[in-house]
């Protein structure tokens, strides 16, 4: 028998590589199958428990309001892993699932189904465990099963070194793993990244600091780039992309800093209005302007008293002749000064209380200044001071008489307002959630680059355990999200119901950015706390993520209402 080669050896190795590989997935599909059948026994018990009659209560899902975000939070965790075993099986077949993308994927599987039937982070303070819905100890445990076990020993301390290992060759700015996405897909994100390494990164935390506005030419260059059309049909002078696409600018353009990245969001929800509700002589009008930048709009849609409340929306506007007089009060207005055109939600019904009697206005109105912020007649504000998500600037909003033509009515029907505002969530939490990416991704940059730079004790910050254990689950949970946040920009981009999955991406997204920020602040130390280091500002952008868009308790609440009613 004559001496293996190098080739042999090579091929053996592949070989048995192949087969590990065969055997992780077989267990990560009996896994997924276990926690599953859990998840439905957790449905099955909570939907009891806020049923009256057999029908939904909603006395009862408030008083069982733990019991119920719960449950949204688990099928959030069987999603991710669904699409992390979707990911590990697509990329295997593609010859593309090397050992980074293989640890990112057995770490995430191992650490999620630890919590699952350990207990999932609902916020910092509130853990959901499987006996909050009532579950049998006995049940528990039987879905608890060898694979399960096999799986999640599979976080031990040497894959968490040797994924560490992985990460500390990477450049703090490159992606960690490869993201499953097609050539052109990666085109665009590397020419996101070129502008924002370029225009954006140097300057973000001095804009930051001294609450400055983004400058008008990186929104002119961002318009050159096609960034505000992406999304907007080619027949309206736009890319006619997908929110796939539209993810992958927002999360390469919020890692060099979120308000630039927040930019496009009210270009794309201008144009969902429009395009979804909008007549076509509104289309003709807006949209072609809206997808070259000559047009910057902004949403106007909260009250002071309502936030997420929009039933109890106060603002009216009264029909005289061909116009309508707005009246009222709005808050937490973005980016209004610089603005052209407002998605005005106001209530033209004054008898119809309610969602029914709402309607949109496209409210066009001429650019400010800070010295003159609001010159248009019937119009007043002030700004409102925040800790981040700074760059575009927020206010508060007086309308007194403020005119619109009637036949900027979006849709020219009374009462669709809420209806159309509807038809923008899908995109609006898929947007969000790919803004939370970025911004967990340049936590997880900062992170990184200071764990390798610090010198302490003679060596590194990284080569601790602690510290690189922590660079190692923000990548880990950044995989899970993107994974989530692209499976719901497919299910848009295919034309599919994807509410619970938006709602899903967005509600983990933003958890993971806020867990990122605060362990790469961590991380700095007492530097991290000086406002000189940009970690302090990735921190405050990070907060907002869990507010905006639906706070993450009204974002479970959605959810949760939607999986009780028989949602997939």
């Amino acid at each position: 028998m004559g001496r293996l080669t190098g080739e042999d050896m090579t091929n053996i190795a592949t070989a048995a590589a192949q087969t590990e590989n065969a055997h992780w997935l077989d267990d990560a599909e009996a896994a997924l199958a276990s926690v599953e059948a859990l998840y439905g026994e957790a449905l099955a018990a909570t939907r009891a428990r806020v049923s009256r009659g057999g029908k939904l209560d909603s006395g009862l899902i408030e008083r069982e309001q733990h019991a119920a975000h719960g449950l949204a939070w688990f099928a959030t965790y069987a999603q991710g892993l669904r699409e992390l075993l979707h990911y590990a099986q697509r990329l295997s077949d593609e010859g593309a699932y090397g050992e980074i993308e293989d640890l990112l994927t057995r770490l995430g599987f191992a650490e999620y189904l630890a919590q699952v039937f350990g207990g999932i982070a609902m916020s910092q303070g509130e853990i959901v465990r499987l006996s909050d819905f009532e579950l049998p100890p006995e049940t528990i445990a039987a879905r608890r099963t060898s694979a399960v076990e096999r799986l999640i020993a599979g976080a031990a301390a040497r894959s968490r070194a040797r994924l560490a290992e992985l990460i500390g060759h990477h450049e703090a700015s490159e992606t960690i793993g490869a993201t499953g996405l097609d050539a052109t897909l990666e085109a665009i994100r590397s020419e996101m990244r070129k502008f924002a390494a370029a225009k954006v990164l140097p300057y973000a935390h001095a804009w930051h600091l001294a609450n400055d506005y983004i400058p008008l030419e990186v929104i002119s260059g961002l318009a050159d780039l096609g960034v505000f059309g992406l999304t907007i049909p080619e027949e309206y002078g736009g890319s006619g992309m997908g929110k796939i696409a539209m993810c992958v600018v927002s999360e390469e353009l919020s890692r060099a800093y979120i308000g630039v990245g927040s930019l496009g969001t009210r270009s794309e929800i201008a144009a969902e209005l429009i395009l979804g509700g909008g007549t076509a002589a509104q289309k003709e009008k807006y949209l072609p302007r809206i997808a070259s930048g000559e047009i910057l709009p902004t949403a106007v849609f909260t009250e002071p008293n309502t936030g997420s409340d929009l039933a109890s929306l106060r603002t009216r506007a009264t029909r005289e002749g061909d116009v309508y007089r707005v009246f009222g009060a709005k808050t937490w207005i973005t980016h209004p000064v610089r603005a052209d055109l407002m998605t005005l939600l106001v209530r033209t019904n004054p008898e119809e209380k309610g969602y029914k009697g709402l309607s949109m206005l496209l409210a066009e109105k001429p650019r400010g200044t800070d010295e003159n912020p609001f010159p248009a007649k019937g119009m007043t504000g002030g700004e409102i001071e925040v800790l981040g998500y700074r760059g575009m600037k927020e206010y508060e909003i007086g309308f007194d008489g403020f005119e619109v033509p009637a036949e900027n009515l979006l849709g020219g029907e009374e009462g669709q307002g809420f209806k159309q505002l509807m038809q923008t969530f899908e995109s609006a939490r898929i947007q969000t959630a790919a803004r939370a990416l970025g911004v967990a991704q340049a936590a997880l940059d900062l992170g990184l680059r200071y764990a390798k730079e610090r010198i302490q004790f003679g060596k590194p910050l990284f080569s601790f355990p602690r510290v690189s254990d922590k660079i190692v689950i923000m990548a880990v949970e950044i995989h899970i999200a993107r994974q989530i946040a692209y499976f719901a920009a497919r299910a848009k981009d295919e034309g599919r119901r994807c509410d619970l999955e938006a709602g899903m991406a967005k509600l983990l997204g933003a958890r993971v950015a806020w867990a990122a920020a605060d362990n790469a602040l961590q991380i700095h130390g007492g530097n991290g706390f000086a406002l000189e280091y940009p970690i302090s500002r990735v921190l405050c952008d990070a907060r907002i993520l869990n507010i905006f868009e639906g706070a993450a308790e009204i974002q479970a609440q959605v959810i949760a209402r939607r999986l009780l009613e028989g949602g997939n």
